[in-house]
């Protein structure tokens, strides 16, 4: 062991103190007679079959008295990954600034081993105890034969998942206090999707605000851009106020919206400014999709085909449009949903019915691959590097050819987007003027927001503006906008094939007076079913 060891056993109880620079006192406490060998047995040899309850005690005491004692590379022997349990163990008390740690095994189960950690933190002159239970699993060595603790991150701590790291120590930035546009304090706790988004205020305010330091215990993301996990405050940072744009009432019915459905995300924008009222994620990974996600976002890209087919005079709300069944381009056949087709219905028909062929039948006449992605930077500032006031990714409309081109007039193939990106689309539409989402202010720090080439073409804002409410009265997104009460509400479904995928993302956008909103369910299924509820939720807060 590092430094200098010793051992005793005291009234049936397995005492470890050990002395080192960079560390305290250390002890594994437990029932010395349990496995009938004291906790001091040693882990028995090469084995076959299934690993028996003497070797579960034995293996697993000796681990924790191991870790206890702060011998990492003896823990870690006794692991089936060496090199990351001894990593994890030597950080326990170099980069988590465990001080003390007294660990106490609970009674095994089978394979398994519960145990509870009583440990102080000392950083800085400040020592605060941090206690936590976790369990552990004893696995027969694949090669070795030997009985080894199956090495999880969760040993160390029960929220580490894989790859991530306890830590302790000074954040990099000091905390913030974010405040809606009315001046109400939005925190983690009350909206936990905000998580994600405070953390990149955070980094990218904290010193501007004004805030000091403090120091705290967290969980480190395996992912750069998730948020840190904060599990202690050893010594309080005096945080800085940050004036947001959210709307804490739209951002609570937000959160209750993504929570009925798993890997799902919504934003929500105000047309008229521009202004981000809401942004919320329900994802077991905590990234934040509804800003830095990149799908295909499926038929409500056909906004922006819409427009752009109107703007070049091939199409007209109300005049007529041919939807038939299946249309083909460059030898790849496209189909509506379950084959329908209609006869001598106007193109408001066949947007509102998301008729993929009456848009595909028109890529011959359109003549030119860039006209799409023209369209939608000129008109609708995607891709033009939008400075939201926090990291956010843009909308993607590459210029392709052959079939790829056909599948992009539906919002399928290379075309990706996130939920910010629809919403600001359908709040495009809405004004017949792009402007820039944002989530803070930029007279907060100066930076300078995107613009777009041009407006909507005279006209086109109202045209599409129409083809959205016919949709959600009559359409595809009626059932889903049913709750959403008054007449100034319009809506677009969108299903997005994801190669590997069971069954489609979900996609749903909508407007209701002055804010419009866009939601993404992965592997929803059909956009009016599971994306379209969560919208229609946040447009009637």
């Amino acid at each position: 062991m590092n430094g200098a060891a010793k051992g005793a056993i005291v009234g049936g109880v397995f005492l470890a103190l050990v002395g080192g620079a960079g560390y305290g006192v250390y002890a594994l406490v437990g029932d010395a007679g349990e496995d009938g060998g004291g906790a001091t047995s040693t882990q028995s040899g090469k084995g076959s079959g299934p690993v028996t309850e003497k070797e579960t005690v034995a293996t697993a005491k000796a681990f924790l008295a191991a870790w206890a004692a702060g011998d990492e590379r003896a823990a870690a022997d006794l692991t089936n990954n060496a090199q990351a349990a001894q990593a994890a163990v030597g950080d326990f008390k170099t980069k988590s600034y465990v001080s003390k740690a007294v660990i106490t095994p609970g009674t095994y189960n089978g394979t398994s081993m519960p145990f509870k950690v009583e440990a102080e933190i000392t950083y800085e002159g400040v020592t605060k105890p941090l206690a936590y239970e976790s369990t552990l699993t004893v696995v027969r060595g694949l090669t070795s034969g030997k009985p080894l603790v199956d090495w999880k991150p969760s040993v160390i701590h029960p929220q580490l998942q894989k790859d991530e790291k306890l830590r302790a120590g000074s954040p990099a930035t000091p905390p913030v206090k974010a405040l809606d546009r009315n001046g109400k304090e939005l925190t983690a706790e009350q909206y936990p999707s905000l998580r994600a988004i405070l953390d990149d205020l955070r980094k990218t305010y904290g010193e501007k605000a004004g805030g000091t330091k403090g120091s705290e215990v967290w969980i480190e993301p395996a992912a750069q851009d998730a948020p840190k996990r904060t599990l202690l405050t050893l010594a309080e940072g005096k945080p800085g106020e940050i004036q947001t744009v959210l709307d804490a009432d739209v951002q609570a019915a937000a959160e209750k919206a993504v929570a009925r459905h798993a890997e799902s995300s919504v934003v929500a924008i105000k047309p008229s400014t521009g202004e981000i009222l809401a942004v919320a994620n329900h994802r077991k990974d905590g990234f934040n999709a509804a800003m830095k996600g990149a799908r295909a976002p499926g038929s409500t890209m056909k906004i922006v085909t819409a427009a752009m087919l109107i703007e070049k005079g091939l199409v007209s709300a109300d005049k007529p449009a041919a939807c038939p069944a299946t249309a083909t381009w460059e030898g790849k056949p496209f189909h509506n949903l379950k084959n329908f087709k209609t006869e001598g219905e106007t193109f408001a028909s066949s947007f509102a019915k998301s008729c993929n062929t009456a848009f595909i039948s028109l890529i011959d006449d359109v003549k030119d691959n860039s006209a799409l992605p023209r369209e939608a930077k000129e008109v609708f500032g995607i891709g033009l590097d939008w400075k939201t006031g926090i990291v956010s990714v843009d909308g993607s409309v590459p210029e392709v050819s052959g079939a790829g081109a056909a599948a992009a007039y539906i919002g399928q193939g290379t075309i990706t987007m996130n939920p910010l990106n629809v919403a600001s689309i359908t709040a495009t539409a809405r004004t017949g003027v792009f402007r820039q989402p944002v989530i803070v202010k930029a007279s907060l720090d100066g930076r300078t927001l995107a613009t777009a080439s041009r407006p909507l073409k005279p006209g086109v804002s109202a045209q599409l503006v129409k083809m959205m409410k016919l949709t959600a009265t009559s359409g595809t997104g009626s059932a889903a906008m049913a709750s959403v009460g008054g007449a100034d509400k319009g809506a677009k479904t969108g299903s997005a094939e994801v190669d590997g995928a069971g069954s489609p993302d979900s996609w749903f956008t909508g407007f209701n007076g002055d804010v419009a909103a866009a939601a993404m369910v992965e592997a929803g299924g059909h956009g009016g079913e599971t994306a379209g509820p969560i919208v229609a939720e946040v447009l009637s807060s």
